[in-house]
């Protein structure tokens, strides 16, 4: 009868072993300069301003092809939503799930040109809009399939757009995608135009009544690992009466599994771990989509959201990570109603064959604040999101592209 206790005492002092380095890390703040951009000043970098372009959670690359597959146009894709203070499955709260958010384009070879905001054509009446990850099959051609993350009103749900070439400027909602399987869906890596793997970033989330106020966040500081990586394959009859036609847990046991990214040469994936600081490692199976877990990779911040580098090959992958150095003011920044609070901003680089980590870009807040995701392209320019920047999106662009 007294045996209960001492394994309570042991799961405890196991779980405290293993978060003490986040917890020192993301509840002390250190001392980050006003803004550091590792290729060059901050004049090197510009704010993109916009009316409701802000609180922007993640982007991708949307590269749109010729007919011999040569690069012609590079675009980048931001998800934002101005009401996530009132609105946030995540972080919280859960207030009111009113205000739409949006999906927003930019040129990726003008850096000088104003964003544009995306027309949801066909988007149902009277159906929340909350995107959060995000991810598009490029364009050879043809329409892209492209896939957001919405944390609607009553569950979280994944809705699917086409976006054509010819008129990019408007996104065309085919359908809504619901399944246990990513039921706290957070991030998406697409494996194909119709399928793709998506992270699960709690068990216990704040939907819960009653006690959605306090198990997500216990999950979050004690490192549980109860998120997990699905994969799921869809029918590209987007009329079938079951859209969904596999679906399988690709990766279990990950404390807050939050961002995913597939390498160029497909054989890797990385998961951005945000509760315990660390990005893990993946070996993935091109035919089958199995992942085998392979190393786990420190960083000096909570990792949010990561991408690999475009066209690159596997000896030289590298990773874009960004996230979240302190967490006390990413939670005072949540809570303010002014624009009076920030939060730190740090983005790194990752080879994850060497294990080489470099910083890209810091900001004490007051410059760019509650970094989120990072994007690099082939020629050096880094985008970065704010989960709740006002100004965003970041670009910073190299000394050489002067």
């Amino acid at each position: 009868m007294m045996k209960t206790p001492w394994i309570i005492v042991v799961i405890a002092s196991i779980i405290a072993w293993r978060s003490s380095r986040p917890a020192k890390d993301f509840l002390f703040k250190r001392n980050s300069p006003q803004v550091y951009y590792a290729e060059g000043d901050a004049n090197h970098c510009l704010l993109k301003i916009a009316p409701d372009f802000r609180f922007c959670e993640d982007a991708a690359f949307w590269d749109l092809h010729d007919a011999t597959s040569q690069l012609t146009r590079r675009t980048v894709l931001v998800a934002c939503d101005p009401g996530r203070k009132e609105w946030n499955t995540v972080l919280g709260p859960l207030r009111n799930s009113d205000p739409h958010g949006a999906l927003w384009l930019l040129s990726a070879e003008d850096h000088d040109g104003a964003p544009q905001r995306l027309v949801l054509e066909n988007y149902p009446p009277n159906h929340d809009f909350h995107p959060l990850g995000i991810a598009v099959s490029p364009s050879y051609g043809n329409t892209s399939n492209l896939f957001v993350v919405n944390h609607a009103r009553r569950r979280t749900v994944i809705e699917q757009f086409t976006l054509s070439p010819s008129s990019s400027a408007v996104a065309t909602h085919v359908r809504t995608l619901s399944s246990p399987y990513f039921w706290s869906a957070n991030s998406i890596a697409l494996t194909s135009a119709h399928s793709f793997y998506v992270s699960n970033d709690h068990l216990m989330t704040r939907r819960l009544p009653v006690l959605g106020h306090i198990l997500p966040i216990l999950e979050t500081l004690l490192g549980l690992p109860l998120g997990w990586i699905s994969h799921i394959s869809l029918d590209s009859d987007v009329t079938a009466s079951t859209p969904i036609l596999e679906q399988s847990f690709a990766a279990l046991f990950i404390p807050f599994a939050n961002g995913v990214s597939i390498s160029p040469s497909g054989s890797q994936l990385a998961v951005a771990s945000t509760s315990l600081s660390r990005v893990l490692i993946y070996s993935r199976d091109v035919a089958s989509n199995a992942l085998s877990h392979t190393d786990t990779i420190p960083v000096p911040f909570s990792p949010d959201n990561l991408e690999y580098v475009p066209e690159t090959n596997a000896e030289t992958s590298t990773l874009v990570v960004a996230g979240h150095p302190h967490f006390p003011s990413l939670l005072r920044v949540k809570a303010d109603t002014t624009t009076d609070a920030v939060s730190p901003s740090w983005v790194v680089s990752i080879v994850p064959d060497t294990r080489e980590v470099a910083t890209l870009f810091r900001s004490n807040g007051t410059f760019f604040s509650s970094s989120s995701t990072g994007l690099r392209d082939s020629a050096g320019a880094l985008y970065v999101t704010g989960l709740y920047a006002e100004s965003g999106l970041l670009i910073c662009r190299p000394n050489s592209a002067e």
